[in-house]
């Protein structure tokens, strides 16, 4: 499956039915008088997050979506039914923007959530609403309304707890592997990851989301090499872990490079809490090591875990500080109180 984290559709409500001119016609009845039905009301457009789905790719080969009509309304004050809906599933964590892909119009963070994008119009008046003693027999009905229609922008940011970032190369996505059931591409060259890769990690019978993108370089905010267009996916997270990868030369340079396209695409990445780690450790010595973790703590004023994927050195301990940080922002979700005590004990 494909993955697609933007689409652009059109949709349209349904317009309401038009009212009926009818009159009552029986036997030794002489003046029955008008009856003719309301015509029903147009179908509306919902959208709905749904369990199961993590890519925009149905809208890539179907973008118009119209609700029915609702239907005329008939004799002896038949109401017409209403037109039937239109529900567009989408996954958790979809925005829906207006045409100027700006205006947030809703966002969908949990299954089920729903939002009326258009409402159906209302359906006409048959001629019985217009009988009055001075006119016994109306010859006339209202025309059902008609629905609303727009362009809108579907946009996808996964749902995750936590996200990797890092150059292309640090190893994000061997690390995602080898703590995950994800098989991302893996490969010795830039940008094998072209689009955002989930995962479940499971650490102390405990479980949390890992999210990987693809590699940012410098100028990635202008659109150098694939951009910043997947940062996106990692604004919801809780904790972002940074890897440097071991075989930069300039380790601290490395990390300036990716924290200065995190300040410059903005949205609050830049102010998450962060685990920063020096990956594929098992290329270095012990004096390499040393080395490069006194820069890489020098330019980041905290202090790098050491970490290998390959041999699992230091896997655990990466994950369990990623489950503090997502554990206090559960709880402070859930109980803000209780975690700031927690937070100053």
């Amino acid at each position: 499956m494909k993955f697609l984290d933007q689409a652009k559709v059109y949709i349209r409500s349904g317009d309401g039915g038009a009212g009926a001119v009818s009159f009552r016609r029986e036997k030794f009845i002489e003046f029955g008088g008008p009856d003719g039905g309301d015509g029903g009301r147009g179908g509306d457009v919902w959208i709905e997050a749904v369990d199961g789905l993590n890519t925009l790719i149905d809208y890539r080969y179907q973008q118009h979506f119209k609700a029915q009509t609702g239907v005329h309304g008939m004799g002896r004050n038949r109401t017409g039914a209403k037109g039937a809906d239109v529900v567009l599933k989408v996954p958790v964590g979809t925005q829906v923007f207006e045409e100027d892909n700006e205006t947030l119009i809703c966002d969908l963070t949990k299954v089920g959530q729903r939002f009326r994008l258009a409402a159906g119009g209302n359906g006409g008046f048959g001629n019985q609403h217009f009988k009055s003693s001075t006119n016994q027999a109306p010859r006339r009905a209202n025309p059902g309304l008609p629905g609303e229609e727009a362009w809108i922008w579907l946009r996808l940011k996964l749902i995750a707890d936590a996200g990797l970032v890092g150059l292309p190369n640090a190893g994000k996505s061997t690390f995602l592997a080898s703590v995950t059931a994800a098989k991302p591409k893996i490969a010795d060259y830039p940008f094998t990851t072209l689009h955002p890769n989930l995962g479940v990690v499971r650490v102390d019978a405990r479980e949390f989301v890992l999210a990987d993108i693809p590699g940012l370089i410098e100028g990635a905010h202008m659109g150098v090499g694939i951009g910043d267009r997947f940062l996106g996916h990692v604004e919801r997270t809780r904790v972002l872990l940074h890897l440097v990868s071991a075989r930069e030369e300039d380790v601290a340079a490395a990390y300036s490079t990716v924290r200065g396209e995190l300040e410059a695409y903005g949205h609050g990445l830049d102010e998450k809490p962060e685990v920063l780690a020096l990956s594929q450790a098992d290329l270095l010595d012990e004096d390499e090591r040393a080395e490069k973790l006194a820069a890489l703590q020098e330019a980041s004023g905290a202090r790098p875990l050491l970490l290998s994927a390959a041999t699992k050195e230091g896997v655990e301990e990466v994950l369990r500080a990623l489950m503090r940080f997502i554990e206090e922002a559960r709880m402070q979700e859930s109980d803000p109180q209780a975690a700031d005590d927690r937070w100053q004990k």
